[in-house]
Parts: structure tokens; C-alpha cells; sequence
């Protein structure tokens, strides 16, 4: 059975997610040595500190939520990396027709942990269910082979 688009898709959600990874691990690296300059602290404490609607208890919260954010940032790799190694055993799967099926749940869940709703999950979930939907065509012997000439026993042909 012909997989190309089922192929195709997760090759490009394979792309996607890298570019993905590469993206997430920069900004990560970028967020965490911002956060973690102590001059640059210093800095926006300072301009913090002379915006007299902020209070010393709102400028410990915004960067307790610079350090979370930034720990949520790691999660998202994880879970990119996740949907990476996936879309991998996935495109083995389906490659030559081996196993059509476990490929289909594994694009599924990598377009599950790489992003509910972003372009490569939507393409993953395409390829996953083609996957899962597409079946091999069936001949059945017992086919009336259908021709324009009369029977030879005179009896009436078939529609």
C-alpha cells in the first residue's frame, strides 16, 4: 500500500519540531541568562524601584514569575524533545509499511506533546489518522467479469 502522504506529513512535522527544539533551546538559554545576570537584575530592580505605583512585594513577585517562566521554558523543550523521538519511531514505523498502526498512535501523541493546537501537532494528527483510517485494498475472487458478448449458453448477461 502506497503511504507517501502519511510519509510526507510526518517528514514535515519531523522538520517542524526540530526547528521547534532548536527555537525552544535558544530562548530558554537567552531567558535564563537574562534572569540570571545579576547587573541586569539590579538594573530593572532599580527602574522598578522608581516607579512609585510598584511596591517592594510586586517587584519580588515579577521576578518570581521571570524564574518560573523560566522553568516552564525547560518543560517545553522536554516535551518538544518528546514529540521529536515520537515523530522518529513513528516515520520508522510507517516506512515500508511495517506498522501502520503504532505509527499512527505514535504521531498522535507527538502532535500531543509537541503542541495541542500549533501547525506540526495538526500535521502529525493528520498523518496519524491516515494512518490509522487507511486500509489495504481488498480484491474479492468471486468477481463477475462483466463483457458486452452474450453468453455462450444463450442465457441473458448480467448488468
Amino acid at each position: 500500500m502506497n503511504r507517501t502522504a502519511e510519509k510526507v506529513l510526518g517528514i514535515i512535522g519531523l522538520v517542524f519540531t526540530v526547528f521547534g527544539v532548536i527555537a525552544s533551546i535558544f530562548g530558554a538559554v537567552i531567558f535564563n541568562m537574562f534572569s540570571n545576570n545579576p547587573e541586569l537584575r539590579t538594573e530593572m530592580e532599580m527602574d522598578f524601584y522608581s516607579d512609585p505605583t510598584m511596591t517592594p512585594a510586586d517587584i519580588d513577585m515579577i521576578f518570581n514569575i521571570f524564574d518560573a517562566l523560566g522553568g516552564f521554558l525547560w518543560l517545553g523543550v522536554v516535551f518538544l524533545i518528546i514529540s521529536l523521538v515520537l515523530t522518529i519511531i513513528g516515520l520508522i514505523k510507517i516506512w515500508n509499511n511495517k506498522n501502520p498502526k503504532l505509527a499512527g498512535i505514535m504521531f498522535i501523541l507527538g502532535g500531543l506533546t509537541g503542541g495541542i493546537l500549533s501547525l506540526t501537532s495538526i500535521l502529525l494528527y493528520i498523518a496519524g489518522i491516515l494512518c490509522l483510517t487507511k486500509k489495504p485494498k481488498t480484491m474479492v475472487p468471486d468477481e463477475q467479469i462483466i463483457t458486452d458478448t452474450p453468453p455462450e449458453d444463450g442465457g441473458m448477461r448480467p448488468l
